[in-house]
């Protein structure tokens, strides 16, 4: 598990490089405010549900079906499913899809209720939102070739496809939008160039294993629509992270001009630790979950469940204390450069800040929710979903309203807070409901963990804030190479330090593995 991990993060890396090199080359070229908030409302939409269709939901319900199966040791039915599955998958998203570019201009106006007095704006997201929709078509089947091959231990192409996507947006930004008169449309054209190059991508892959689909209407097939029963609870817990985006985005456009594009930025700088180690995680420990379930082995589900909390906090409380400590300096290197200016670079950093506060809990609900979900248990995930958004809805009306009111610059600071605190809400109840179910039972050692944890960060905020003020105002400094060095230097500082303190407190790669 820690060999197929570390292939998934290093497939990452290279994604959140490149998704770097994207997000540095639109905030320049574009900034904030106009046609790139339109175009950022447009993809946030079909994200959203490709989180339902693609590797949430649909994924959560598919592999403990698909592993059971393929238990059994019978070929004809294991390919038989896939089939009725692919047909499925593909009637249900064309369906969605035919209903979302139809009503793209009212969507527009429910996601972005902020710009009714902008009709223009409201337009633009609307036909962006008509071209980025048939993205979700692609994106879900190109999961469900992903989750086959995940299933089968091969994990270094499916985690490559997101580098495909990146790469493919650069293009777009560079050749697309400088021919159109909106350039923001060449984005929302490329979303759908990717989803279109990721799933030619996958699919001949499946024909290596011999199980390349073919498209068979599937909803009367026992298997398909056991899935179904198991995906209904988790069309919302497994995209509870993306409903409080979208409430915040929505929550945002009441906000000043530019609330919308800063936070996202923010979120974009808080997934790369979330894609590196969490979704890597999440990744390899469901069909590994599900396979220990699936044989009754309930000591090995519970080795694995309590190895993959571990690695999760392992990377986690250092990544979102780093994330907290170098926030202007992060979004300055990374997005302060042409159209967005220094305050932009100021307001991103607010939000980056509270939003750290959550990425220890996302992590680890990237390894609780699939120790549901690999019992084909999807409903208590759901329970907890349920409680998160209303949390952040609250958390974002009773923090936000009145830095609103007063008129605080930073008031969209306080939706990105109540994301971060949903998530650690999400984390707590997901480990209650747990625990009260008698599924994970801690292994020694628990204690020795925390403590040098504790220390080894407490050792790494020590050099980190130490040359962080030694190095001083980061907006400042003129030269982006100056900006990438200092960065660079501090962060391998920081993981050092965090390396060394956690080896000298008593740490051992044998711990790593499980």
């Amino acid at each position: 598990m820690l060999r197929s991990t570390a292939v998934f993060s290093a497939m990452t890396l290279l994604s959140r490089i490149a998704g770097f090199a994207r997000d540095m080359l639109q905030a320049t070229l574009f900034g904030t405010g106009g046609a790139i908030g339109a175009f950022i409302v447009a993809y946030r939409i079909p994200n959203f549900l490709r989180r339902i269709f693609a590797e949430g939901s649909m994924a959560m319900a598919f592999v403990p079906v698909l592993n059971e199966i393929r238990e059994k040791g019978d070929r004809a039915a294991l390919k038989d499913f896939i089939d009725h599955m692919a047909g499925a998958l593909c009637a249900v998203v064309l369906v969605v899809c035919g209903i979302g570019v139809m009503l793209a201009p009212w969507l527009a106006r429910l996601f972005a209720p902020g710009w009714l007095d902008d009709p223009e704006l409201l337009h633009q997201t609307g036909q962006m939102l008509r071209i980025t929709f048939p993205y979700l078509l692609f994106i879900s089947m190109m999961s469900l070739a992903a989750s086959v091959l995940n299933t089968f231990g091969r994990f270094a192409l499916p985690a490559f496809t997101p580098v495909l996507h990146n790469l493919t947006m650069i293009a777009a930004m560079l050749w697309l939008a400088p021919r159109f008169n909106v350039p923001p449309q060449g984005l929302a054209w490329g979303v759908l160039i990717a989803g279109f190059l990721q799933l030619a991508l996958l699919w001949p892959a499946l024909g290596r294993l011999g199980l390349r689909p073919r498209l068979r209407m599937g909803f009367r097939h026992p298997e398909v629509r056991k899935v179904g029963r198991l995906m209904l609870p988790t069309l919302f817990s497994s995209s509870v992270a993306q409903v409080n985006l979208i409430v915040g985005t929505a929550f945002a456009s009441l906000l000043a001009a530019g609330s919308v594009e800063w936070l996202y930025y923010s979120d974009r700088l808080v997934e790369f630790p979330l894609g590196l180690f969490g979704v890597a995680l999440g990744t390899v420990i469901l069909p590994h979950l599900s396979r220990r379930h699936a044989a009754g082995d309930p000591e090995g589900y519970n080795q694995s469940l309590d190895w993959g909390l571990r690695m999760a906090l392992l990377a986690g409380v250092p990544a979102g204390l780093g994330l907290l400590l170098l926030a202007e300096p992060i979004v300055a290197t990374v997005y302060n450069y042409g159209q967005f200016s220094p305050f932009d670079a100021r307001m991103a950093a607010i939000s980056l800040s509270a939003m750290s506060l959550g990425v220890p809990a996302f992590m680890l609900s990237k390894v609780l929710a699939p120790a549901f979900f690999s019992r084909q248990d999807t409903r208590t995930p759901m329970r907890a979903a349920i409680w998160t958004v209303v949390a952040n809805v609250g958390l974002t009306v009773v923090i936000t309203t009145p830095l609103w009111l007063n008129g605080v610059q930073g008031a969209h600071g306080g939706i990105a807070l109540a994301t971060g605190l949903a998530g650690i809400i999400n984390a707590l109840l997901l480990w209650r409901y747990l625990r009260r179910a008698g599924l994970y039972r801690p292994l020694p050692g628990w204690g020795a963990f925390a403590l040098r944890l504790l220390l080894a960060c407490i050792a790494m905020a020590a050099a980190v804030l130490a040359l962080r003020g030694w190095v001083g105002e980061w907006v400042a400094m003129d030269a982006w190479q100056l900006r990438v060095g200092w960065l660079l230097l501090i962060v391998a500082a920081g993981g050092v330090t965090y390396g060394v303190a956690m080896f000298a407190c008593g740490l051992r790669p044998r711990h790593l593995r499980l």
